[in-house]
This record gives structure tokens, sequence and C-alpha cells, in this order.
């Protein structure tokens, strides 16, 4: 069974940083994309970044320039380093891989179980 576990999230003053972590177990063949999304109280799950297997990265503008998203892929594990952190980015934050695993190749699109960021002001 594959599955992502995620950790490092807490409760943090507006300006302060935060780093998440998730990693991957399980059969894996290959990890292709993997990213972070993010649900704030009564809202809808958004993106937050995504990374590629090759690196390639994708933020959108509300945390362009404050959040960074790297990947190991010899450990199967993808960060988020969360900079100057706003009460607005108060959610819990999920881990996201599209991963083939084995033993017959399937391709699964999975999910962390979630981790709280507070940000008080």
């Amino acid at each position: 069974q594959v599955q992502l576990v995620e950790s490092g999230g807490g409760l943090v003053q507006a300006g302060g940083s935060l780093r998440l972590s998730c990693a991957a177990s399980g059969n894996i063949f290959s990890i292709n994309d993997m990213g972070w999304y993010r649900q704030a109280p009564g809202k809808q799950r958004e993106l937050v970044a995504t990374i590629t297997s090759s690196g390639r990265t994708n933020y959108p503008d509300s945390v362009k320039g404050r959040f960074t998203i790297s990947r190991d892929n010899a450990k199967n594990t993808v960060a988020l380093q969360m900079n100057s952190l706003k009460p607005e980015d108060t959610a819990v934050y999920y881990c996201n891989a599209d991963v083939l695993s084995g033993p017959f190749y399937r391709l699964l699109h999975l999910w962390g179980q979630g981790t709280q960021v507070t940000v008080s002001s």
C-alpha cells in the first residue's frame, strides 16, 4: 500500500516561517507531479504549489515569492518552505502525488492526511 505522510505543521506568528514535509512510502516505481494544497474552513481546497519530476515548479500569485516547493526523488519526499506567513495562510495543508505503484504499474493520485498550519496576527 502506497501512502503519503505529512509533518511540520503548527502555530506561528505572522511574518514567521514553517517547513512542511511529505514522504511517500510503499511499493513505488516512480512519482510524477507532487504538490501541496490547502483548505481553510468554509473554503474550497486550493493549489499552493506543484513540482514536476524534473523540478519545474508552479505557484499561485497568493504565495509566489514566499513559498518554495522542493523534492528529493531518491527519497520520495516533497517539502514546502513557507516564509513571511500571513494569517490568511491558515489552513489544513495537504500533500499530493501522482505515484506509479507496483506490482502492476498502477497510477495512483494520492493525498496525505493533512497538517494544520495556523498563523496568528
